[in-house]
């Protein structure tokens, strides 16, 4: 499974080079930069059922296998995202970001982490619950474009990739449709865990939990300010890094001390 890794890694990689050294080069085709990266989530997504069902009736979401599993998804979403726009150059720190994670997951495999989950529904729970980080993710890099863009417009130095990246309004339309759909499937997330999870405020569960609602809320708020008021620029990409730190911390956050500082401690 390393060799796996290690193809995969490449695969990340070389698209990621072909977008950085030819972006702003119309000559260049998308689909041939992009065709290392396709191939690369192919092989992630064997690689994943692999490490997600162990078998009998096993589930593994460890800490760096649901690292992986998100990336492979916020990779996913950059490549979609690609047949209707330009915003590919988000896939120059995602695309090794999602190598690096294939590679983690299979160099510290989960031991502890397999737990098996009998019901379906809470499988749905689990799933719905990834893709709105994955979502969450791509909008917090998103963010970080944008706040580049802005920051390079602003001091009249809109040089390197930013001159090839789609004017400011559609960038900001892009974020937000992100942080819509986020928000959705995170809505779905809590509501489902709410119904399904026996007791989410348990005390394994409940920081997760309270995290994710206080992420939740922000993300709320942001949007309901662009909705009602208009917001944007930088008041838009600190709310979405905000909401994006909560909600990963909720995630990654309490997977971290649960696998590695508290079981360290036993």
């Amino acid at each position: 499974m390393l060799i796996t890794s290690l193809l995969i890694f490449c695969g990340y990689c070389l698209t990621a080079f072909l977008i950085f050294k030819h972006l702003g080069d119309p000559q260049f085709p998308r689909w041939p930069k992009l065709t290392p990266a396709l191939l690369a989530i192919a092989l992630q997504a064997v690689q994943l059922n692999q490490l997600i069902y162990p078998g009998q009736g096993l589930i593994n979401l460890g800490f760096f296998t649901a690292f992986s599993l998100i990336s492979w998804l916020v990779c996913i979403q950059i490549l979609i995202s690609s047949l209707y726009r330009p915003v590919e150059s988000l896939g120059i720190a995602m695309f090794p970001l999602a190598g690096i994670a294939s590679l983690l997951s299979v160099i510290f495999p989960a031991t502890e982490a397999v737990s098996g989950v009998s019901s379906q529904l809470i499988q749905g729970h689990i799933m719905i619950s990834v893709i709105a980080y994955s979502l969450i993710m791509l909008s917090a890099l998103q963010a970080i474009t944008l706040a580049f863009q802005e920051h390079a417009i602003r001091s009249h130095h809109p040089g390197g990739f930013v001159r090839f990246l789609p004017p400011l309004h559609d960038m900001e339309t892009l974020l937000f449709q992100m942080l819509g759909f986020g928000f959705i499937f995170l809505s779905t997330a809590l509501i489902s865990g709410f119904f399904f999870v026996e007791d989410l405020f348990a005390q394994h569960l409940v920081h997760k939990t309270v995290l994710s609602i206080i992420g939740w809320i922000i993300l709320a708020i942001l949007l309901y300010g662009r909705y009602r008021f208009g917001w944007r620029g930088k008041l838009a990409i600190r709310w979405t890094l905000t909401s994006f730190v909560f909600i990963m911390l909720a995630y990654f956050g309490s997977k971290l001390v649960l696998e590695f500082i508290l079981t360290g401690k036993s």
